[in-house]
């Protein structure tokens, strides 16, 4: 593992490159962004904005996407990976936040993650993006770059953001996950990554490394 101020050196490159780097997802309120997250699971965001841009004309909170009802969400999303699956969690997760939070997305970890559909990384993504809190979320990119840069010895989840919790400021762990998913999607992708273009490279020790 490499020493802290390594680790930010790195970050600071990709702070360089985009200091606010913004999520792909495309959405319109809390409720809308915690869908897409939800159908990005598995998936890509492209895919999920191409889905989503009609489905959230007609249903952008929970009462109307009950009204939709779950074959109609189904034939929105139907070109998502999981569909079926995703689609009844939230239809559930929208009758819960109506029953519970009067059709309103809390602002609480434990309560967004008491919604079907809406595990630790679906919840900090959501706290990150929509109330710019200082949390890390880690998925398969993140995992995947911490892994090849050497940046923690962490190789799940709850290990990479418990040791990143304790290196990063605030400031960094705001853009923490943009910065590594942009950077695995396009540059440190799990097949043929582009070390041609890594902007990291040289700092890059990955048997992967090209």
């Amino acid at each position: 593992m490499r020493s802290p101020e390594e680790t930010l050196k790195i970050l600071d490159v990709f702070k360089k490159k985009d200091a606010n780097p913004p999520s792909e997802l495309e959405y319109t309120n809390a409720y809308t962004l915690l869908t897409a997250i939800v159908l990005s699971a598995q998936s890509t965001d492209k895919g999920v904005n191409k889905a989503t841009k009609e489905l959230f004309k007609i249903a952008d909170t929970p009462q109307k996407m009950l009204a939709l009802g779950l074959d109609g969400l189904k034939e929105h999303i139907k070109t998502i990976g999981l569909y079926n699956n995703k689609a009844k969690n939230i239809m559930e997760m929208s009758r819960l936040l109506v029953e519970k939070h009067d059709g309103t997305v809390p602002h609480d970890r434990a309560a967004l993650e008491d919604l079907p559909g809406v595990g630790r990384k679906t919840a900090n993504v959501l706290l990150n993006v929509w109330w710019n809190e200082p949390t890390i979320a880690v998925d398969t990119h993140v995992l995947r770059v911490t892994e090849r840069l050497d940046m923690c010895d962490g190789r799940t989840p709850l290990a990479v953001e418990a040791e990143m919790e304790k290196i990063l400021s605030d400031e960094y762990k705001r853009h923490f996950n943009h910065w590594l998913v942009l950077f695995g999607r396009y540059i440190c992708k799990a097949q043929k990554p582009d070390c041609a273009n890594c902007p990291v490279a040289g700092f890059c020790k990955s048997p992967d490394k090209r």
